[in-house]
């Protein structure tokens, strides 16, 4: 296990990556292919199938490694052990290597894919939360990073969260075509199987990716399955952590201008030298895992387009550590986004003082309309405005310059007017925000089940 699943990653995860489950998951597909070919006609005895099922729990990893260094081949070593226990040599017929491991991953692969997908749903969901409660919630919106006009946090979230949606709608798309790679053989060819079987190679296909789950498979795969395949997983699961890395950033952004913060639990320490900071912790985690992730996303794509013929065992190492590991960052940071919308906290009186005195910028273009509306040029207002702008600290309060101005025809009870109301500045973010929550409530409620959270995402 890596250090980032034994730290960050949730206790399911783990467990479908685990060397105990993959082991497990291979003695079955074993078991699972014998039953198959002994309905087929080949000759092996039920009796020697329930052997192998009676030992199929019992994993000495110790005796697993000893005949792996004695062997120099991973797979050999676990076919000789499983072998031993069961007092049979009755699996792994017309199998290669990659028949028994890609047919494994593509499994976990699937596996994973759906605990992402629920646990992206349920973030879904939080995000529809906050942006129902929040739709009306005035915040100055900032481009570049500059006070621009007046958003809420309801559309914030709403924003977010149809990023999401579209990453979730990408994963269950890619999970209904996940296609299983099959029993082919050493070139992908059903040589042996055919040489085994006779015509039957297809028949025992059909009813092994009926038993594993898939509605998709292969027809004419080499050794190896696509290793493309391998960088769209990952590209789906980093486009998922997207939204919440976007999020985990603005949390920084805004905790740095004292309007939100990730609170402070009781015994806890947000700096070992400041004991009055909070820090974004838990925030800065996410981003760090999704540089990670963006990491392994890399790391395979250099595995896209490069197979030699019909495989080799280039890519094995690579993709031991980038398909598990990608799958502990993406579990990792949707766990901790979903906990950190329940801590996250927001200074609504701050956020209100910086309404207050970014008012006349974030209204400027508002009072281009309506200098516009007048028949006032357009470019004659905006250099008007933007002067007044620029240099109101030297030449009087904005608003006055602005009245005073007459080529610009705009009244003072049209200031006032938002002035005294400045939701009106908002536009239509807070229907936006609550067109979107209603959407994401109807689609997803009482779709979702999350009961796996580790504590250690919090740590």
């Amino acid at each position: 296990m890596s250090l980032l699943g034994e730290r960050y990653a949730s206790k399911g995860m783990r467990e479908i990556w685990s060397r105990e489950n993959k082991v497990m998951m291979e003695r079955k597909l074993w078991i699972s292919v014998m039953k198959i070919q002994a309905q087929l006609g080949l000759s092996i005895p039920t009796s020697t199938i329930t052997d192998y099922e009676k030992v199929l729990r019992k994993i000495d990893f110790e005796s697993i490694d000893s005949r792996e260094i004695e062997l120099g081949h991973d797979v050999k070593a676990r076919i000789e052990e499983f072998n031993a226990l069961a007092g049979h040599e009755k699996i792994h017929l017309a199998m290669t290597s990659r028949d028994l491991t890609e047919n494994v991953e593509l499994v976990q692969i699937k596996q994973a894919l759906n605990l992402v997908l629920s646990k992206s749903r349920v973030l879904l969901l939080k995000l529809a939360d906050k942006a129902e409660s929040l739709a009306t919630e005035l915040i100055v919106a900032r481009t570049h990073n500059v006070p621009a006009q007046l958003t809420t946090l309801g559309k914030k979230f709403a924003t977010w969260a149809e990023e999401l949606e579209l990453a979730e709608a990408n994963l269950e798309n890619l999970i209904s075509r996940l296609p299983i790679r099959g029993i082919h053989g050493a070139v992908g060819t059903n040589l042996d199987l055919t040489e085994l079987l006779g015509n039957k190679a297809n028949a025992l296909n059909e009813a092994l990716n009926a038993e594993l789950g898939f509605d998709q498979q292969l027809n004419a795969p080499s050794q190896i399955y696509p290793r493309s395949l391998d960088f769209e997983v990952i590209s789906a699961l980093f486009q998922v952590v997207a939204t919440p890395s976007t999020i985990a950033t603005n949390i920084r952004l805004m905790s740095g201008l004292g309007i939100a913060s990730e609170g402070l639990s009781k015994g806890k320490t947000g700096s070992s030298a400041m004991p009055h900071k909070t820090n974004p912790r838990l925030s800065e985690r996410i981003n760090s895992i999704a540089s990670i992730l963006k990491g392994h996303l890399i790391m395979v794509a250099d595995l896209s387009g490069s197979q030699w013929n019909e495989g080799d065992v280039s890519c094995s190492a690579l993709r031991r550590v980038a398909l598990p590991d990608a799958f502990f960052a993406s579990d990792a940071i949707l766990e901790i986004m979903i906990q950190l919308l329940d801590k996250l906290e927001l200074n609504h009186e701050q956020i209100r003082r910086e309404i207050h005195k970014r008012l006349p910028e974030i209204s400027s273009s508002t009072l281009l309309m309506l200098s516009v509306k007048k028949g006032v040029g357009r470019e004659v207002a905006h250099k008007a405005i933007k002067e007044y702008s620029l240099n109101r600290e030297n030449e009087g309060d904005f608003f006055d310059l602005i009245v005073e101005d007459k080529v610009l025809q705009i009244d003072r009870a049209e200031i006032e007017d938002f002035r005294s109301n400045p939701s009106k500045l908002a536009g239509d973010a807070g229907s936006q925000a609550l067109l979107v929550a209603k959407r994401i409530k109807s689609r997803l409620s009482g779709k979702t089940d999350l009961t796996d959270f580790s504590p250690s995402t919090l740590r």
